[in-house]
């Protein structure tokens, strides 16, 4: 997937009630190596990466382009929110759009930090891109996620067979999202 090429970066700072979505920093490397060896993290996702490989891959300062947010807590990160165009995926409905990803520690869920993060990206996105339609695709199986997405606005656009699971795709448009 590549980046938001046509979205001026760095974005500044977006502040919620509890959040705050930022540029990826050096400290934040050591929860990086964390979300991405969680086996909790990646029930959904494939798995878990090895910590040993994470270790020697990961950067000082983790990646940063447009539509990559840390989703940080009282200062410290909790999460990562990844919006960016989708390529090389199976669904026609998917290729060249945004699509939205998120990440978050198992000690963060349940209490409506992805919510938060995932809506303020979304506003900066719809003020960034105006009009530009989202999708997020994920396991039916994850009902956490699927809950997310029908609370940030997202409808139903297919249902198929991927990766050994069954998944849903679903879209989210700034148009109908604040009607």
């Amino acid at each position: 997937m590549t980046a938001l090429g046509s979205v001026a970066w760095p974005s500044a700072p977006i502040t919620t009630e509890r959040l705050v979505l930022r540029e990826p920093e050096a400290r934040d490397r050591v929860t990086f190596i964390e979300l991405l060896a969680s086996p909790e993290v990646h029930t959904y996702l494939g798995g878990p990466r090895p910590r040993d490989e994470l270790e020697r891959e990961t950067p000082e300062v983790p990646e940063r382009w447009p539509g990559s947010f840390v989703v940080a807590l009282d200062g410290a990160m909790i999460g990562q929110i990844l919006l960016r165009r989708a390529s090389g995926h199976s669904r026609p409905a998917v290729a060249g759009r945004v699509e939205l990803g998120y990440l978050f520690l198992p000690r963060a869920w349940g209490f409506g930090y992805a919510a938060e993060a995932c809506a303020a990206a979304l506003g900066w996105l719809a003020a960034a891109l105006p009009g530009e339609p989202v999708v997020l695709a994920t396991q039916t199986a994850n009902a956490g996620s699927m809950r997310l997405a029908a609370k940030l606005g997202f409808t139903e656009v297919e249902r198929f067979e991927a990766w050994g699971a069954r998944q849903w795709l679903g879209m989210w448009s700034p148009a109908t999202a604040s009607d």
